[in-house]
């Protein structure tokens, strides 16, 4: 987030409220469309499966929480002006999840969810209201340290990122290599693509005038696709007895993360 602040002005911001529509849409399919998947996702890997029903309850728990802000660094990373639309988007639907996801929980699976408050405020605060103010200031005030230290910013917020999935990973492995894994992780990896295919379609039909459209599809598909995957494994190992409820979360938080930067790869190279 202080990278994308380095990087970016005060106007930016400012611009990005500007487009009501777009906000709009990335909003309703963070907590619209991706829980719609996620509970297709989650009766199927019972039904059609014969996976455990809290597994089924996993998936659909990861679709219920709100955007993550890994989202919008993958948005930096391939479209950087369309950055602070992506925060704007990730905020929202943050801030408005201690209300949203215990409905969603409790329509999808039947269980209203306590959201800790003061904890998703205070996450907030941290990764958004501290870093992209301090990196905004930092760029308007000082510009020459801003260019020195800009070049290292990337590989060192990829690093960090792979340090914070990757030890998600390491903390739940048990879970993870359970007698189901292979079929929790085909059905992870196919719940995202969904998402991201289904935004990215939906997008360029809805915004198909737009002249940034391209920009807008591969903008809104990051914010409906990529969730905090982290919330939803707090809330399966505090609301939910079975261990297996926390599987898809884990999953997820890898997932999300290597489907995200390989499009980045890959959306970059066909820019070039």
């Amino acid at each position: 987030m202080f990278a994308i602040g380095v990087n970016s002005r005060e106007n930016d911001f400012v611009e990005a409220f500007k487009r009501p529509a777009a906000l709009f849409a990335g909003y309703v399919g963070q907590f619209v469309m991706k829980p719609l998947l996620g509970y297709f996702f989650g009766i199927i890997s019972v039904t059609l499966f014969g996976l455990p029903t809290s597994i089924g309850v996993g998936i659909m728990l990861v679709s219920c929480v709100s955007g993550a802000q890994l989202s919008n660094y993958a948005t930096f990373l391939i479209d950087p002006q369309m950055a602070p639309l992506s925060i704007i988007i990730t905020s929202l639907s943050t801030a408005t999840a201690v209300f949203v996801t215990p409905m969603l929980s409790l329509l999808l699976i039947g269980k209203r969810l306590p959201i800790y408050v003061k904890g998703m405020v205070f996450s907030i605060r941290q990764i958004v209201v501290a870093p992209i103010p301090v990196g905004l200031l930092l760029n308007r005030f000082f510009p020459k340290i801003s260019n020195s230290i800009r070049p290292f910013l990337p590989p060192l917020s990829v690093l960090v990122t792979t340090l914070c999935v990757g030890a998600q990973l390491a903390i739940n492995i048990k879970s993870v290599l359970s007698p189901f894994g292979a079929t929790i992780f085909l059905l992870i990896v196919a719940f995202h693509l969904s998402t991201f295919i289904a935004s990215y379609v939906f997008t360029g039909l809805v915004f198909h005038k737009a002249l940034d459209v391209k920009e807008l599809q591969r903008t809104l598909s990051y914010e409906r696709s990529m969730q905090s995957s982290l919330l939803a494994l707090a809330l399966a190992n505090r609301s939910f007895q079975d261990p297996f409820v926390s599987v898809p979360p884990v999953v997820s938080i890898v997932i999300t993360s290597l489907i995200s930067f390989s499009l980045v790869m890959i959306w970059a190279k066909r820019k070039e």
